[in-house]
């Protein structure tokens, strides 16, 4: 096995094959299964970088979490699944608090070890939609939305740009996507949502070996003319697409994608993506005191990657909000179990118990970052409202306000989903685990 770490100890120096030592007995262990090398590295680098600033940040300014150092570790998956299992199964007998797969396909190779490991997985707005359902997945948490939620979200958007969800008839919506279970993911609500609006979907599967060479798929469009495009693309995927919408002319402001299309991805068309759509649910900047405090103790203090034209962009403030979510899961753990040195078990819980209201985002240091977020023991999403923005030739602009997800639609195809994936793997084991409150 060759895996590849990066420790907070080490300052960001990389062992190549060496597994470095867990938590000591007084530490948090917090691995991090990140990718700085390959093809989708230029959204993994900001992310990574983003979540280890503000860990990193809170063991120099605070003293890690409720006085206790978090030992956080980074696992090289390259985005790759069974690089992945083999990060996974490195760290398992180590008392991780919990594991950040970063990669749909990690997510969905992991899901059946949680219960039995008692690690819980965090998939930050990715993975399987259906595990936002906690009587289910008691052991998996995806907040603050899951991709269904984000495509009924385009969907409505488009519906309003139409007139209304009765004028979607006959209208017709190109899917291009990573033909990985990332991009598969979104199809069945898709299609399904197709059947119910009467519009015609168009799928463009692009495979991973073909990211950079997209000139089949862009023909195909220029033949099918759909109207509305919808990318649910990833690393080198996601500026060839715009590039390549640009060369048959594709109207760009009729293009839209999810929230994994970061500065990273339009720097490179510049003024040819201007107008492409994506969503978001949280700022973009770095005047916030949280970010400042990060600059302060971390990034001036020569302990961090980040170069400084990248510190406050996209993906960077994306790393920040899921190492948040790290945090105030340990926080509440320790909260609920009365101890200082939390494991997965404890952490469990806290992610059963998060209440990121507008106050606590303030406290934070993130006023007016991110919408609130509230997790219970039957939901592990929060299916929290999203807003569009656009690209202006050099940075993203909000071009919407709140947008909620089509829950009325998006939350009865989850509940059938979940069923689904009980009936298809037997011996699914029912929740035993007991649902508790901070309050």
């Amino acid at each position: 096995m060759s895996i590849k770490w990066t420790s907070i100890a080490a300052a960001a120096a990389l062992v190549m094959g060496t597994i470095l030592p867990a938590a000591a007995a007084d530490d948090i262990f917090v691995p991090l299964f990140t990718y700085r090398t390959g093809p989708y590295s230029g959204g993994g680098i900001p992310i990574a970088n983003g979540m280890h600033d503000y860990l990193n940040m809170l063991n120099a300014r605070d003293g890690g979490v409720g006085g206790t150092k978090l030992n956080v570790q980074e696992c090289e998956t390259g985005y790759n699944t069974q690089k992945g299992i083999e990060c996974y199964e490195a760290v398992k007998g180590k008392d991780p608090v919990m594991i950040n797969p970063f990669s749909t396909g990690i997510t969905e190779a992991l899901i059946p070890k949680a219960s039995v490991d008692k690690i819980p997985i965090l998939s930050m707005a990715y993975g399987l939609s259906a595990a936002a359902l906690g009587d289910t997945f008691p052991w998996v948490f995806n907040p603050p939305d899951t991709y269904w939620d984000g495509l009924s979200v385009l969907i409505k958007q488009i519906a309003a740009r139409e007139g209304g969800f009765d004028k979607l008839k006959g209208v017709t919506v190109g899917y291009i996507y990573l033909d990985a279970p990332y991009g598969k993911e979104p199809i069945p609500l898709l299609q399904q949502l197709a059947q119910k609006y009467g519009y015609t979907p168009k799928l463009y599967p692009v495979p991973g070996t073909e990211m950079q060479n997209q000139s089949s798929q862009w023909l195909a469009v220029r033949r099918d003319r759909p109207k509305y495009m919808i990318m649910w693309g990833w690393g080198a995927m996601q500026p060839t697409a715009v590039k390549e919408a640009a060369k048959i002319a594709y109207p760009m402001g009729n293009f839209y994608a999810n929230w994994w299309n970061g500065d990273e991805d339009l720097r490179g068309p510049g003024e040819a993506g201007k107008g492409f759509h994506n969503l978001n649910w949280h700022a973009v900047g770095s005047n916030f005191p949280g970010l400042q405090d990060i600059k302060k103790y971390v990034i001036d203090k020569g302990m961090s990657q980040t170069p400084a034209d990248e510190f406050g962009d996209e993906f960077y403030d994306r790393g920040v909000y899921n190492a948040v979510l790290i945090a105030e899961a340990i926080h509440l753990g320790q909260k609920l179990s009365g101890k200082k040195v939390v494991v997965g078990t404890d952490v469990r819980r806290g992610l059963e118990n998060l209440d990121l209201s507008a106050a606590r985002w303030k406290e934070l240091g993130f006023e007016a970052f991110a919408n609130p977020l509230s997790t219970s023991c039957a939901d592990h999403n929060g299916h929290g409202d999203l807003f569009v923005q656009e690209w202006d030739g050099s940075k993203w602009v909000r071009a919407s306000g709140e947008v909620s997800p089509m829950s009325d639609v998006v939350n009865p195809l989850l509940e059938a989903a979940a069923k689904q994936y009980v009936d298809k793997n037997t011996g699914w084991p029912k929740r035993t685990e007991a649902c508790d409150h901070t309050s």
